[in-house]
């Protein structure tokens, strides 16, 4: 299954906004391909103003979030992929949701397989133990 959390990003973007509050993203600014303006970041993080009025040209898909925004009057073009996306909030209330940080996985890196783990047969394994069923009135 696809990751849930671009669907999660864009959800809670949208809800922020129908509600007349100021979303609001906490990004891991170290993150690989991460666009941000490392200036304005503080202990690997920035959060980034993200509401229609502060930022241009807004693309929201499954990859990442970019767009235009202006920091200290310079403006920038953000490039985050939804992996570095640590949080959607609204700044007025604290409500949204914080993500897990998720691992990066760069194009050269192996996954290993543990072959130990995976079933052999054609069966998936069976837990040990007899099941119990009881009955509920």
């Amino acid at each position: 299954m696809n990751s849930s959390r671009p669907y999660l990003v864009r959800a809670l973007y949208e809800w922020i906004v129908d509600n007349d509050c100021t979303p609001h993203m906490l990004v891991n600014s170290n993150y690989p391909k991460v666009q941000v303006p490392q200036g304005f970041a503080s202990d690997g993080q920035i959060v980034l103003n993200v509401s229609p009025v502060a930022v241009r040209n807004m693309h929201m898909d499954n990859e990442a979030v970019s767009f235009e925004g202006r920091f200290g009057g310079v403006p920038h073009t953000l490039y985050v992929p939804i992996e570095a996306i640590l949080g959607v909030y609204a700044r007025e209330n604290g409500q949204g949701m914080v993500f897990d940080l998720e691992e990066s996985l760069e194009a050269d890196d192996e996954v290993e397989v543990d072959d130990e783990l995976s079933p052999r047969g054609s069966e998936p394994p069976r837990p040990s133990g007899r099941p119990s069923l009881k009955v509920v009135k």
